[in-house]
């Protein structure tokens, strides 16, 4: 578990890290196509990049931000059950979540694999949206990584009280 654990904290700062890159070329492509507009000459396919970057920006926030515990959560009725009886109810949401991403991740892929093979592309670029989909469903597949340990360390907090 401590293995799986190691790994998944790389793919996350390699997430991580990424998604920094994704953001700062939106701001920079954004700040360029606005002067470059302004002189007349905008820069082609500008709004499609800036859309495949903010995929890509959310996609890698997403496994990092679960780790962090950044989403919102209402827990005002948990909070007042016992911590064993709070654990068993995180890792049945976890688990539901889990099950859920799983799919997603699935279906992502699967749909990357049809848009591949019907030779889809972007209407500026003609950039191959596969490739982004792909991505997607690789960051779906780490946030599955994270929420099992999850899943597991709160079963296993249970199980010990």
């Amino acid at each position: 578990m401590r293995v799986l654990n190691d790994m998944l904290n790389g793919f996350i700062l390699i997430l991580k890290g990424l998604g920094a890159l994704a953001l700062t070329g939106m701001m920079l492509l954004t700040v360029a196509d606005v002067i470059f507009r302004a002189l007349g000459r905008p820069i082609l396919g500008a709004v499609e990049l800036v859309g495949f970057l903010a995929t890509i920006l959310l996609a890698c926030a997403l496994p990092y931000t679960h780790r962090e515990r950044g989403h919102i959560g209402v827990d005002v009725l948990v909070r007042r059950f016992s911590p064993r009886t709070q654990r068993l109810i995180e890792g049945c949401t976890g688990a539901l979540a889990l099950s859920l991403f799983v799919l997603v991740a699935w279906q992502m892929y699967r749909y990357a694999g049809h848009m591949r093979m019907s030779g889809e592309v972007s209407m500026t670029l003609q950039y191959p949206t596969h490739v982004v989909l792909y991505w997607i469903a690789l960051c779906f597949a780490v946030l599955c990584g994270v929420i099992l340990i999850d899943v597991i360390q709160a079963f296993a907090k249970v199980l010990s009280s």
